[in-house]
Protein backbone atom coordinates (compact mmCIF):
# COMPACT_ATOMS: atom_id res chain seq x y z
CA UNK A 1 0.00 0.00 0.00
CA UNK A 2 1.29 3.57 -0.71
CA UNK A 3 1.68 5.58 2.41
CA UNK A 4 2.04 8.83 0.36
CA UNK A 5 0.90 10.31 -3.04
CA UNK A 6 1.97 13.20 -4.99
CA UNK A 7 0.55 15.67 -7.75
CA UNK A 8 2.18 19.02 -8.79
CA UNK A 9 -0.42 21.80 -7.65
CA UNK A 10 -0.22 24.64 -10.48
CA UNK A 11 -1.52 27.22 -7.98
CA UNK A 12 1.52 26.59 -5.65
CA UNK A 13 2.67 30.25 -6.19
CA UNK A 14 -0.34 31.55 -4.47
CA UNK A 15 0.05 28.90 -1.45
CA UNK A 16 0.06 30.89 1.93
CA UNK A 17 2.98 29.39 3.60
CA UNK A 18 3.95 29.20 7.42
CA UNK A 19 6.95 27.85 8.92
CA UNK A 20 8.02 27.32 12.39
CA UNK A 21 11.72 27.30 13.93
CA UNK A 22 13.02 30.67 11.62
CA UNK A 23 15.99 30.73 14.29
CA UNK A 24 16.88 26.97 13.59
CA UNK A 25 19.42 25.54 11.06
CA UNK A 26 16.54 24.59 7.92
CA UNK A 27 14.27 27.58 8.96
CA UNK A 28 17.15 29.63 8.66
CA UNK A 29 17.92 27.93 5.58
CA UNK A 30 14.65 28.07 4.21
CA UNK A 31 13.97 31.76 4.60
CA UNK A 32 16.20 32.47 1.90
CA UNK A 33 14.86 30.71 -0.72
CA UNK A 34 11.13 30.56 -0.04
CA UNK A 35 8.59 33.02 0.11
CA UNK A 36 6.68 32.24 3.24
CA UNK A 37 5.88 33.95 6.52
CA UNK A 38 8.36 32.90 9.41
CA UNK A 39 7.37 33.69 12.51
CA UNK A 40 9.87 34.44 15.80
CA UNK A 41 9.36 31.85 18.78
CA UNK A 42 8.68 34.61 20.93
CA UNK A 43 5.04 34.84 18.81
CA UNK A 44 4.42 31.40 18.01
CA UNK A 45 5.42 29.39 20.56
CA UNK A 46 4.69 25.69 19.66
CA UNK A 47 3.49 25.53 23.35
CA UNK A 48 1.51 28.37 23.68
CA UNK A 49 -1.75 27.49 21.52
CA UNK A 50 -3.82 30.75 22.50
CA UNK A 51 -0.69 32.65 20.91
CA UNK A 52 -0.09 30.03 17.63
CA UNK A 53 -4.47 30.20 17.60
CA UNK A 54 -4.26 34.09 17.14
CA UNK A 55 -1.67 33.94 14.48
CA UNK A 56 -3.16 31.46 12.51
CA UNK A 57 -6.38 33.11 12.61
CA UNK A 58 -5.57 36.01 11.06
CA UNK A 59 -4.55 34.60 7.78
CA UNK A 60 -5.85 32.03 5.30
CA UNK A 61 -2.56 29.00 5.40
CA UNK A 62 -2.24 26.50 3.17
CA UNK A 63 1.09 24.87 4.80
CA UNK A 64 2.45 24.60 7.59
CA UNK A 65 6.24 23.56 7.58
CA UNK A 66 6.86 22.40 11.20
CA UNK A 67 11.01 22.99 11.41
CA UNK A 68 11.02 23.54 15.28
CA UNK A 69 12.45 21.36 17.92
CA UNK A 70 14.80 20.56 19.87
CA UNK A 71 17.28 19.31 17.93
CA UNK A 72 20.27 18.34 19.77
CA UNK A 73 20.58 14.85 20.42
CA UNK A 74 22.78 15.49 23.34
CA UNK A 75 20.11 18.04 24.94
CA UNK A 76 17.75 15.72 25.11
CA UNK A 77 19.43 13.05 26.13
CA UNK A 78 20.33 15.53 29.44
CA UNK A 79 16.98 17.16 29.58
CA UNK A 80 14.90 15.05 28.36
CA UNK A 81 11.41 16.47 29.05
CA UNK A 82 12.62 19.51 26.78
CA UNK A 83 12.59 17.26 24.04
CA UNK A 84 9.27 15.86 25.48
CA UNK A 85 7.67 19.57 25.66
CA UNK A 86 8.52 20.99 22.13
CA UNK A 87 9.43 17.95 20.13
CA UNK A 88 6.24 16.17 21.41
CA UNK A 89 3.69 18.57 23.30
CA UNK A 90 4.44 21.45 20.95
CA UNK A 91 3.50 19.33 17.64
CA UNK A 92 0.55 18.05 19.35
CA UNK A 93 -0.63 21.75 19.78
CA UNK A 94 0.21 22.62 16.29
CA UNK A 95 -1.44 19.31 14.84
CA UNK A 96 -4.86 20.17 16.59
CA UNK A 97 -4.69 24.01 15.09
CA UNK A 98 -3.45 22.59 11.66
CA UNK A 99 -6.77 20.23 11.96
CA UNK A 100 -9.30 23.52 13.12
CA UNK A 101 -8.12 25.53 10.02
CA UNK A 102 -7.38 22.92 7.42
CA UNK A 103 -4.08 23.62 7.22
CA UNK A 104 -1.08 20.89 5.59
CA UNK A 105 0.81 19.85 8.24
CA UNK A 106 4.46 19.05 7.05
CA UNK A 107 6.25 17.76 10.26
CA UNK A 108 10.38 17.54 9.88
CA UNK A 109 11.06 14.52 11.66
CA UNK A 110 14.59 12.53 11.73
CA UNK A 111 16.71 9.70 10.67
CA UNK A 112 17.00 9.04 14.12
CA UNK A 113 13.43 7.15 14.54
CA UNK A 114 15.51 4.61 12.91
CA UNK A 115 18.72 2.15 13.43
CA UNK A 116 19.32 0.95 9.90
CA UNK A 117 18.93 1.38 6.54
CA UNK A 118 15.31 1.47 6.01
CA UNK A 119 12.24 2.68 3.71
CA UNK A 120 9.29 4.14 4.71
CA UNK A 121 7.06 1.26 5.43
CA UNK A 122 9.90 -0.04 8.21
CA UNK A 123 9.50 -0.22 11.71
CA UNK A 124 11.14 2.16 13.72
CA UNK A 125 13.43 1.61 16.64
CA UNK A 126 15.35 4.21 17.98
CA UNK A 127 17.62 4.12 20.77
CA UNK A 128 17.98 7.26 21.84
CA UNK A 129 15.60 9.91 23.52
CA UNK A 130 16.03 12.72 21.21
CA UNK A 131 14.66 9.81 18.48
CA UNK A 132 11.99 8.85 20.53
CA UNK A 133 11.00 12.42 20.93
CA UNK A 134 10.64 13.11 17.06
CA UNK A 135 8.82 9.56 17.12
CA UNK A 136 6.18 10.91 19.69
CA UNK A 137 5.96 14.40 17.10
CA UNK A 138 5.29 11.87 14.15
CA UNK A 139 2.94 9.98 16.14
CA UNK A 140 0.54 13.29 17.21
CA UNK A 141 1.12 14.53 12.87
CA UNK A 142 -0.41 10.87 12.03
CA UNK A 143 -3.45 11.36 13.37
CA UNK A 144 -4.11 14.23 11.05
CA UNK A 145 -4.84 12.71 7.35
CA UNK A 146 -3.83 15.97 5.35
CA UNK A 147 0.04 16.16 6.70
CA UNK A 148 3.11 14.86 5.59
CA UNK A 149 6.16 13.43 7.64
CA UNK A 150 9.89 14.22 5.87
CA UNK A 151 12.72 12.11 7.55
CA UNK A 152 16.18 13.89 6.68
CA UNK A 153 19.23 14.59 7.91
CA UNK A 154 21.07 17.64 7.48
CA UNK A 155 24.01 19.74 9.17
CA UNK A 156 25.92 23.03 8.42
CA UNK A 157 27.05 23.42 4.45
CA UNK A 158 30.60 23.62 5.75
CA UNK A 159 31.52 20.33 8.01
CA UNK A 160 31.82 21.87 11.68
CA UNK A 161 34.33 19.77 13.58
CA UNK A 162 37.40 18.25 13.63
CA UNK A 163 36.56 14.48 13.52
CA UNK A 164 33.70 12.35 12.21
CA UNK A 165 32.63 8.89 13.11
CA UNK A 166 34.11 6.46 10.39
CA UNK A 167 31.74 3.31 11.78
CA UNK A 168 28.45 5.73 11.45
CA UNK A 169 26.64 5.14 8.56
CA UNK A 170 23.89 8.12 7.26
CA UNK A 171 21.93 9.61 4.36
CA UNK A 172 22.75 13.15 5.33
CA UNK A 173 23.31 16.33 3.32
CA UNK A 174 24.13 20.00 3.37
CA UNK A 175 20.94 22.20 4.55
CA UNK A 176 21.45 24.20 1.63
CA UNK A 177 20.78 20.71 -0.44
CA UNK A 178 17.99 19.73 2.07
CA UNK A 179 15.87 22.87 1.81
CA UNK A 180 15.79 22.88 -2.21
CA UNK A 181 14.38 18.86 -2.03
CA UNK A 182 11.72 20.27 0.79
CA UNK A 183 10.96 23.33 -1.13
CA UNK A 184 10.18 20.99 -4.36
CA UNK A 185 8.02 18.91 -1.95
CA UNK A 186 5.75 21.66 -1.20
CA UNK A 187 4.58 21.94 -5.16
CA UNK A 188 2.82 18.75 -4.60
CA UNK A 189 -0.19 16.74 -2.96
CA UNK A 190 1.71 14.39 -0.70
CA UNK A 191 0.49 12.59 2.58
CA UNK A 192 1.87 10.29 4.60
CA UNK A 193 5.93 9.88 4.98
CA UNK A 194 8.74 10.33 2.10
CA UNK A 195 12.70 10.13 3.42
CA UNK A 196 14.56 12.49 1.79
CA UNK A 197 18.58 12.28 1.27
CA UNK A 198 21.87 11.11 0.09
CA UNK A 199 23.88 7.49 -0.62
CA UNK A 200 24.49 5.68 2.36
CA UNK A 201 28.05 6.54 3.40
CA UNK A 202 29.63 7.32 6.47
CA UNK A 203 30.27 10.30 8.69
CA UNK A 204 33.51 10.66 8.02
CA UNK A 205 33.22 10.46 4.46
CA UNK A 206 30.57 12.90 4.04
CA UNK A 207 32.17 15.05 6.23
CA UNK A 208 35.53 15.00 4.43
CA UNK A 209 33.05 16.00 1.31
CA UNK A 210 32.41 19.03 2.60
CA UNK A 211 34.87 19.72 5.08
CA UNK A 212 37.56 22.65 4.06
CA UNK A 213 40.05 20.97 6.61
CA UNK A 214 41.50 17.64 6.97
CA UNK A 215 39.10 15.41 9.34
CA UNK A 216 40.09 12.93 11.77
CA UNK A 217 38.21 9.18 12.66
CA UNK A 218 36.28 8.70 15.67
CA UNK A 219 33.96 5.45 16.65
CA UNK A 220 30.40 5.97 17.86
CA UNK A 221 31.41 4.47 21.24
CA UNK A 222 33.34 7.42 22.28
CA UNK A 223 29.95 9.46 21.95
CA UNK A 224 28.18 10.72 25.43
CA UNK A 225 24.42 9.46 24.40
CA UNK A 226 23.74 6.20 22.41
CA UNK A 227 24.01 6.56 18.41
CA UNK A 228 22.52 4.65 16.03
CA UNK A 229 25.42 2.82 13.73
CA UNK A 230 23.11 2.92 10.72
CA UNK A 231 20.55 5.68 9.95
CA UNK A 232 20.82 5.93 6.31
CA UNK A 233 18.11 6.14 4.46
CA UNK A 234 15.97 4.22 1.28
CA UNK A 235 14.80 7.82 -0.82
CA UNK A 236 13.92 5.36 -3.85
CA UNK A 237 10.47 7.20 -3.52
CA UNK A 238 11.52 10.74 -3.81
CA UNK A 239 14.35 10.08 -6.00
CA UNK A 240 12.17 8.01 -8.53
CA UNK A 241 9.65 11.39 -9.01
CA UNK A 242 10.06 14.16 -11.33
CA UNK A 243 8.75 17.12 -9.91
CA UNK A 244 8.89 18.97 -13.30
CA UNK A 245 6.17 16.89 -14.34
Amino acid sequence: MNIYMYVCDDKFNTINIIVTGVSGLLGSALKDILIADYPSHESFDVNNSVQMNTVLSTKKYTICVHCAAISSPDEVEKFPFRGFDVNIVGTANLVLLCCKYNIKLIYISTSYVFDGNYNENSPVNPINKYGLSKLGGECCVRLYNNSLIIRLATGTNVFPYSNAYDDQYISREPVSVISQKIKSILNTNMTGIIHIGSHRRSQYEYARSISIKDIGKIHINMSTYPIPRDTSFNTKKYDSFNFLE
